[in-house]
Protein backbone atom coordinates (compact mmCIF):
# COMPACT_ATOMS: atom_id res chain seq x y z
CA UNK A 1 0.00 0.00 0.00
CA UNK A 2 1.17 3.50 -0.95
CA UNK A 3 2.09 6.12 1.85
CA UNK A 4 0.39 9.32 1.71
CA UNK A 5 2.32 11.35 4.01
CA UNK A 6 1.25 14.26 2.06
CA UNK A 7 -2.59 13.23 2.66
CA UNK A 8 -4.29 14.02 5.91
CA UNK A 9 -7.22 13.98 7.97
CA UNK A 10 -8.48 15.79 10.96
CA UNK A 11 -12.10 15.13 12.41
CA UNK A 12 -12.01 18.87 13.52
CA UNK A 13 -11.25 20.20 10.41
CA UNK A 14 -13.96 19.88 7.10
CA UNK A 15 -15.75 17.09 9.13
CA UNK A 16 -12.47 14.96 8.63
CA UNK A 17 -12.31 14.72 4.53
CA UNK A 18 -8.54 13.80 3.37
CA UNK A 19 -6.94 17.06 2.83
CA UNK A 20 -3.50 18.05 1.31
CA UNK A 21 -0.57 18.62 3.83
CA UNK A 22 -3.58 19.96 6.73
CA UNK A 23 -4.71 22.84 4.42
CA UNK A 24 -8.23 23.76 3.97
CA UNK A 25 -7.41 22.03 0.73
CA UNK A 26 -9.54 18.07 0.16
CA UNK A 27 -8.54 15.85 -2.32
CA UNK A 28 -11.56 15.49 -3.42
CA UNK A 29 -10.86 19.78 -5.10
CA UNK A 30 -7.97 18.70 -6.23
CA UNK A 31 -9.47 15.74 -8.34
CA UNK A 32 -12.29 18.28 -9.50
CA UNK A 33 -9.56 21.01 -10.28
CA UNK A 34 -7.81 18.75 -12.29
CA UNK A 35 -10.80 18.41 -14.48
CA UNK A 36 -11.46 21.72 -14.31
CA UNK A 37 -7.51 22.85 -15.40
CA UNK A 38 -6.39 20.48 -17.21
CA UNK A 39 -3.51 22.76 -18.49
CA UNK A 40 -1.00 22.05 -14.81
CA UNK A 41 0.15 25.89 -15.26
CA UNK A 42 -3.95 26.70 -15.09
CA UNK A 43 -3.92 24.75 -12.74
CA UNK A 44 -1.04 25.88 -9.91
CA UNK A 45 -1.92 29.66 -10.89
CA UNK A 46 -5.26 28.79 -9.12
CA UNK A 47 -3.59 26.85 -6.61
CA UNK A 48 -0.49 28.16 -6.07
CA UNK A 49 0.43 26.33 -2.66
CA UNK A 50 -0.14 23.05 -4.32
CA UNK A 51 2.70 20.82 -5.57
CA UNK A 52 3.49 18.58 -7.80
CA UNK A 53 3.57 15.09 -5.33
CA UNK A 54 0.05 16.53 -3.73
CA UNK A 55 -1.58 15.94 -6.93
CA UNK A 56 0.19 13.26 -7.94
CA UNK A 57 -0.75 11.86 -4.06
CA UNK A 58 -4.51 13.05 -4.57
CA UNK A 59 -4.52 11.34 -7.95
CA UNK A 60 -3.27 7.73 -5.97
CA UNK A 61 -5.08 8.23 -2.59
CA UNK A 62 -8.25 8.50 -4.91
CA UNK A 63 -7.08 5.46 -7.06
CA UNK A 64 -7.06 3.08 -4.04
CA UNK A 65 -10.65 3.50 -3.46
CA UNK A 66 -11.45 2.39 -6.38
CA UNK A 67 -12.46 -1.04 -7.05
CA UNK A 68 -11.06 -3.50 -9.84
CA UNK A 69 -14.56 -5.11 -10.99
CA UNK A 70 -15.38 -6.05 -14.24
CA UNK A 71 -18.99 -4.98 -15.18
CA UNK A 72 -20.93 -6.92 -17.95
CA UNK A 73 -21.62 -4.42 -20.54
CA UNK A 74 -25.15 -2.35 -19.98
CA UNK A 75 -26.80 -3.94 -22.95
CA UNK A 76 -25.99 -7.78 -21.65
CA UNK A 77 -28.46 -9.77 -20.51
Amino acid sequence: MAKFDRITSDPGRLNGEPCIRNMRLTVRRVLEALAIYPDRTELKREYPELEDKDIRQALAFAATYLDDKILPPVNAR
